[in-house]
């Protein structure tokens, strides 16, 4: 419109940006992570592509997968520290309520 103040482009804005990174990212479990990692050590980087699409079967992209499975295959498992003596905090023992006189 003539007069408006607005300059139309033709362009959408909406969508315009970068995808969001959570349309890229997927969880891995302990239990599929070690499949995989089975898979990459014992049979090689092709088995650990097909382990990987079968628990992500939208994962179609051979370069992806291999690159996936390379990063999943790094992984150690989480070791959870030894757990220490336990250290007993001792409190100060609580007043006993004197009785009020009546």
């Amino acid at each position: 419109m003539p007069g408006s103040g607005r300059i139309r482009t033709g362009i959408s804005l909406a969508g315009a940006g970068p995808p969001s990174h959570g349309e890229a990212m997927f969880c891995v479990d302990e239990v599929t992570a070690e499949a995989i990692r089975r898979a990459f050590h014992e049979e090689g980087e092709l088995s650990a592509v097909i382990e990987l699409r079968r628990h992500f079967p939208l994962i179609t992209d051979n370069a992806r997968g291999r690159e996936c499975v390379r990063i999943i295959a790094g992984w150690r498992p989480v070791s959870l520290p030894a757990q220490a003596e336990r250290k007993v905090v001792r409190l100060k023992p609580r007043r006993q309520p004197t009785s009020a006189p009546r």
